[in-house]
């Protein structure tokens, strides 16, 4: 599999926005929702009628795999800061091995795999798959890249690392010693929040299975990426050599 280009990698997030809006315009082609669908398989599995309650629990499901991605992204973000987590160029000047980083070496990507797997649900059955898929193999062309500028720059240490931690898939125990790095947690909230409101809009229809609603807690979503990408914008700038210091 070929690394991503510097396109992709300086877009991503609007590549893996545009994933997301193809998997739900496959609606158009097909109409039936793949998270009922899973529901209905199972009762005709069982010879029973699908429920109101078994409809509510696949999307609690769904949720609750967005929860886990909005947390392990954050956790992250928090080692990483979200300058770097948003920034267009791959960042090579130090290997943070802390955190989540000591059980996988792509948290953020592992985290994308659950949100994909979650909004997947949301989809469309053909969007299920566009997502799933999709995500996966276009955050593994990013991690091939990520992964070589790294090398080039931190060789024996990072391939060590490598060595050690999983690439994708975590390990449920550290497989690395603690670097001693500190979370800043506000850090990650500020470069995660958007994660957590689009894993809110998804608990939002888990609890009234109403779509207006769930589309209009999404909408915020971007709005809320917006503004945190202002603010992380406006501390890269203020941070950036020659800057004036504020008055």
């Amino acid at each position: 599999m070929r690394a991503a280009s510097d396109f992709e990698f300086k877009n991503r997030f609007w590549i893996i926005g545009g994933m997301f809006g193809l998997a739900f315009l496959t609606y158009a082609l097909d109409h039936q929702n793949a998270g009922a669908a899973v529901v209905e398989w199972l009762a005709r599995l069982r010879g029973t009628e699908a429920t109101s309650a078994s409809y509510h629990a696949i999307f609690w499901f769904a949720a609750l795999l967005c929860v886990m991605a909005a947390w392990i992204r954050t956790w992250a973000t928090a080692y990483l800061n979200p300058e770097v987590m948003m920034g267009a160029h791959v960042q090579t000047a130090r290997l943070v091995a802390d955190g989540p980083y000591r059980h996988v070496r792509n948290p953020l990507y592992f985290g994308n795999i659950l949100l994909a797997l979650g909004f997947g649900l949301m989809a469309s059955r053909i969007g299920f798959f566009i997502l799933v898929i999709g995500m996966w193999v276009f955050v593994y062309r990013l991690i091939l890249r990520e992964e070589a500028g790294i090398a080039a720059h931190q060789g024996e240490p990072y391939q060590a690392y490598c060595a050690s931690v999983p690439r994708l898939i975590p390990s449920l125990r550290p497989r690395v010693p603690s670097g001693g790095g500190v979370p800043n947690w506000a850090d990650g909230i500020l470069g995660e929040a958007f994660m957590w409101v689009m894993a809110g809009s998804v608990i939002a229809f888990a609890v009234t299975l109403n779509q207006t609603v769930y589309f209009l807690v999404l909408g915020s979503a971007f709005v809320v990426y917006g503004i945190c990408a202002a603010i992380v914008k406006t501390r890269r700038q203020r941070s950036a050599p020659g800057a004036e210091p504020p008055s």
